[in-house]
């Protein structure tokens, strides 16, 4: 397991619904996200490397995704330069790889 719900639970403060909707909202929206990003990379929108990477950083963190925190923020910092195309394409696939686990392991979880 690559995430961990401290963070949900100590926002939710035993409610199991809020729980519930957090995770369901990362199963809706990151996998778009991560889609959106990876067509982003291919057309090389730095611009939208940039913003998508940006916005998955505190989904993953939320769920105690700190290596994968990790990759979104260099994808992030390196959008901001069009030179980084090469080192954004090395580290897509582990932010990618990472994500799919963990929707798989939540899906699982959750009986969602």
């Amino acid at each position: 397991m690559i995430y961990s719900l401290d963070k949900v639970n100590e926002m939710a403060e035993g409610d199991e619904d809020f729980i519930v909707s957090v995770v369901s909202v990362f199963l809706e929206e990151v996998p778009e996200d991560l889609h959106a990003l990876e067509t982003a990379i291919n057309e090389r929108n730095f611009e939208q490397v940039y913003k998508l990477a940006h916005k998955i950083k505190p989904n993953v963190d939320l769920l105690g995704m700190e290596q994968t925190r990790a990759t979104a923020l260099e994808i992030e910092t390196l959008g901001k330069n069009d030179a980084n195309l090469a080192q954004i394409e090395n580290k897509f696939p582990l932010l990618k790889k990472d994500i799919e686990q963990v929707v798989s392991e939540l899906k699982r979880d959750f009986d969602l």
